[in-house]
């Protein structure tokens, strides 16, 4: 059974004799409007080839995603994978003697969203940047239902690359006083991973930004509710303290007290 089709949440940028190599849900390339299939005996080397960034020697491709028998049987099926790829009319690898490596031109949605992320994250976001982009929690999941070493160490790194992506995508809408925004960009990363605390922070702040303190008390005390249920703790004193602060920022100043007898003038 294939994966769901996944929509990317960011556009991909693309020109019209490029295709376009997709990862997260089922891979797929478009091109010129078209959706090709990707053969399953070349699904696993297109993705081999681009988690290792973009270029990877012959040898060790073969070995790695054909471990069982010997080199000359490992080479034998990367040549194949390779054939269903051209049959398919799929020309987004270059391939020589020694190596495989992605074609140049050809647009890849898992670094077009890393690279988004790398660029909130580091604060040189473009106003294009801060769109509003169409994200659910499960667009995050790289090749889901796959299992392999090189897949899982890398789904990681990239889930928690664009976690924090999305946390600084509120923070600049804060900024940009686009509040609604910010709480949705916070809310579909605590959709994600609903323990995080800087996600928990990110969604908090947004509210506080907007003027919801009671939407920030709220998401807090659920939050809190599930450090206490999952981990038997309380949340992160910092993320305690910001509500403290901003509530004692808009508390009123109490009313003076009665005015206590001077004791001297009393007389005693």
């Amino acid at each position: 059974m294939h994966a769901p089709f996944l929509e990317t949440p960011i556009p991909i940028p693309g020109q019209a004799d490029a295709p376009t190599l997709h990862l997260f849900g089922t891979p797929r390339v478009v091109h010129a409007g078209r959706r090709l299939e990707v053969p399953e005996g070349s699904k696993r080397l297109l993705a081999f080839v681009v988690l290792n960034g973009g270029w990877v020697e012959r040898r060790h491709a073969a070995g790695t995603l054909w471990p069982l028998g010997d080199d000359l049987r490992a080479a034998g099926n990367l040549r194949s994978a390779l054939w269903r790829l051209k049959a398919a009319g799929i020309d987004v690898l270059d391939s020589d003697k020694c190596s495989l490596s992605v074609r140049e031109h050809t647009v890849v949605d898992l670094y077009v969203l890393c690279e988004w992320a790398g660029r909130l994250i580091a604060g040189t976001a473009t106003a294009a940047d801060l769109g509003t982009f169409r994200w659910r929690a499960d667009v995050l999941d790289l090749l889901p239902g796959w299992y392999d070493d090189w897949v899982l160490i890398e789904r990681e790194r990239i889930r928690q690359r664009l976690l924090h992506g999305l946390e600084a995508l509120s923070r600049h809408l804060v900024r940009a006083g686009r509040c609604a925004e910010a709480v949705e960009s916070a809310m579909v990363a605590v959709g994600v991973e609903p323990l995080r605390e800087s996600a928990q922070r990110a969604l908090i702040e947004a509210h506080l930004a907007e003027g919801n303190l009671v939407e920030a008390l709220r998401s807090y005390d659920a939050y809190r509710g599930l450090t206490h249920r999952e981990l038997g703790v309380e949340p992160g004193r910092e993320l305690s303290l910001l509500l403290r602060a901003h509530c004692d920022a808009v508390r009123p100043p109490a009313p003076p007290g009665p005015r206590r007898p001077d004791r001297l003038a009393a007389g005693g």
